[in-house]
């Protein structure tokens, strides 16, 4: 299907929830009369965000959505719920595929169990206790996405408390991650001159450009939102309270073209940000204009009362000490990072 024949654009929460209402619910109750069932669009995808637009649909958009059964009726009825959907779904739905060879309808239509499809996703089961390890091996991606979205229907009952303990980190250990963020920029923020000195411009660029993305990742932790990948993150960040404000001097950062520049419009950004959390109250007042990044990584962490927190290594999140996409991109490679992480520390202090 051609770019111009594509059908009026519907956001892809919508399509799919139109998606379940019409179609999928009514062949579940043919397939499966009576049975209990949850219903949602979790997990990855711009969609799931709010952030799709006309012009990702084009790419291989299909109406997608989890069907949640309890566990015994995933293992009695799913194959049978999965053959009587392929045989009976329409090829198009609101002028939109609803089989293709990349997503044949065991994808498009997922039926799994809540707990399977949380550990799957996340690397472990919400349904039980939540541990520090569990929220920092977790990419806050993974989070993202499993706190947006939407839920069409929670027969079951338990999609809107799993999603209600997943909303954000516990206090403690989001003044930690915090600390951490504001600690990762700290051991950059000087080498944006550093470089320049040397006369590696280049070198320069590149450094404001990672403190550029770190500074929009940290205005959403402040804002209470999980960041996105990296291919969202712009579109997130123009959503936060930072943004309208943030973006024209982040911007220029990126533009300029020698490290006098950089550095003035870096240190605008940074004393936007320490206005922030001031804002926030997070810490007793630090002085945006001659407070270090490190000083106020310290005072986060005075705040934190838990002592397991405050033993933790000042590393944070697995997001906030590995950039690689092949280990973020995966959930058990994001929690053996973690754990390594973890237990390093644990042994380097015995």
């Amino acid at each position: 299907m051609s770019i111009t024949n594509m059908p009026p654009f519907i956001p892809g929460l919508e399509l799919s929830r139109r998606f379940y209402t019409e179609l999928i619910r009514p062949l579940l109750e043919e397939a499966a009369p009576g049975i209990p069932h949850s219903a949602a669009r979790l997990g990855s995808g711009s969609e799931v965000l709010g952030l799709d637009t006309a012009h990702s649909a084009h790419h291989e958009r299909v109406p997608r959505l989890q069907l949640f059964l309890r566990s015994g009726d995933v293992s009695r009825h799913a194959g049978r719920i999965r053959h009587h959907l392929a045989e009976h779904l329409p090829k198009t739905f609101h002028g939109r595929p609803t089989h293709l060879t990349q997503a044949p309808v065991h994808r498009t239509v997922e039926v799994t169990h809540v707990s399977s499809w949380f550990t799957a996703t996340l690397g472990f089961a919400p349904s039980s206790h939540i541990t520090p390890l569990d929220w920092l091996a977790t990419p806050t991606q993974f989070l993202a996405g499993v706190t947006a979205g939407a839920v069409f229907h929670d027969g079951l009952g338990v999609l809107a408390p799993l999603r209600a303990a997943l909303r954000w980190y516990p206090r403690d250990l989001w003044l930690y991650v915090l600390a951490c963020q504001w600690q990762r920029i700290a051991q950059e923020e000087a080498l944006v001159d550093g470089c320049g000195e040397a006369g590696d411009e280049l070198g320069s660029a590149v450094v404001a450009a990672r403190l550029v993305r770190d500074l929009m990742r940290l205005c959403l932790l402040m804002d209470r939102h999980y960041p996105p990948g990296d291919q969202w993150l712009g579109s997130a960040f123009a959503r936060t309270s930072a943004g309208p404000q943030l973006t024209p001097a982040l911007t220029a950062v990126l533009a300029a073209t020698d490290r006098h520049s950089r550095e003035q419009h870096l240190t605008a950004a940074f004393e936007a940000v320490a206005g922030l959390h001031n804002q926030r109250e997070l810490t007793d007042p630090l002085d945006p204009a001659t407070t270090t990044c490190r000083r106020f990584a310290a005072a986060l962490l005075d705040r934190v009362s838990d002592p397991a927190v405050r033993a933790l290594p000042t590393v944070g999140a697995v997001d906030q000490f590995v950039d690689s996409a092949e280990v973020l991109g995966r959930v058990e490679a994001a929690r053996a990072a973690a754990t390594g992480v973890a237990d390093h520390r644990r042994t380097s202090t015995a």
